[in-house]
């Protein structure tokens, strides 16, 4: 049994919906800070879920068999489009994911319902610097599945940010053990505002670094890892170049692996 439930600041229960396959949720109400989508199942811990009509469906992995998601408010919405989470009625859908999906290769960093902070389901995107702490450079933009990137700030120009800084890193944990071979990075392309990295080193949670170069492009730009069992994946040590904009950043990054 798959459900979900809104419930508003102290915990009341609005409205719900639940089933067997698949779960569909339509909530009339104006939504208001503190509501959350609680999402659970019974027995799958991996759920294809869309928490807006607005945000793209996609996985995500709940070890505890549950996920709380709170609805973004005030300068948290500027990541998402200007469409989200407002008027009177919203739908969220969750089904549990089959195993042939599970096994397939995919983009297992991907997970457009990740929020800031911590959170209780995965992937989830984190970092040590978000410039000005600002949603639109929040670590969790890089796996949103939005690639949108000649310009930058509001929706769908978001992007992870990372003030300047020369020691900046970003993690991308997937909650359980994957199977990776290859990554893709899609860099911030709003040139001559952007600068670029020039390279980096991504680390791998079983010890392995893979140092990689890239170049000044919008596109993808893939890079081979060879096939390892990972929990974690930190990108670090990024050198930019010598443009005099001291803006290098991130749109998305894709993680390609299956299931261990």
């Amino acid at each position: 049994m798959v459900r979900l439930e809104l419930r508003n600041a102290s915990g009341e229960v609005l409205a719900q919906a639940e089933h067997t396959q698949e779960a569909m949720l339509c909530a009339y109400r104006v939504y208001e800070e503190g509501d959350q989508i609680i999402v659970s199942c019974d027995e799958a811990t991996h759920l294809w879920v869309q928490m807006d009509e607005t945000i793209p469906a996609g996985e995500v992995y709940i070890p505890q068999g549950s996920m709380t998601w709170t609805v973004p408010f005030g300068e948290h919405r500027r990541a998402y489009s200007p469409a989200a989470f407002v008027g009177g009625r919203h739908i969220a859908y969750a089904r549990p994911m089959t195993a042939e999906e599970v096994a397939v290769r995919r983009n297992v960093a991907g997970n457009p319902a990740d929020l800031r902070g911590d959170t209780d389901f995965y992937p989830h995107a984190t970092a040590n610097v978000e410039t000005r702490g600002e949603s639109v450079f929040a670590a969790r933009n890089v796996i949103d599945g939005l690639r949108h990137n000649i310009s930058h700030g509001d929706w769908p120009y978001q992007s992870w940010g990372i003030g300047a800084r020369e020691d900046a890193w970003l993690n991308v944990d997937f909650g359980r053990e994957v199977i990776v071979d290859e990554m893709a990075l899609t860099l911030r392309a709003d040139f001559p505002h952007d600068a670029y990295w020039t390279n980096g080193h991504v680390v791998l949670s079983d010890g392995t670094e893979v140092a990689y170069d890239l170049e000044k492009t919008g596109d993808r730009q893939y890079i081979k890892l060879g096939e390892h069992k990972v929990t974690w994946m930190r990108l670090e040590r990024m050198i930019k170049s010598y443009d005099p904009s001291a803006f290098p950043s991130l749109s998305e990054w894709e993680i390609f692996g299956h299931d261990a």
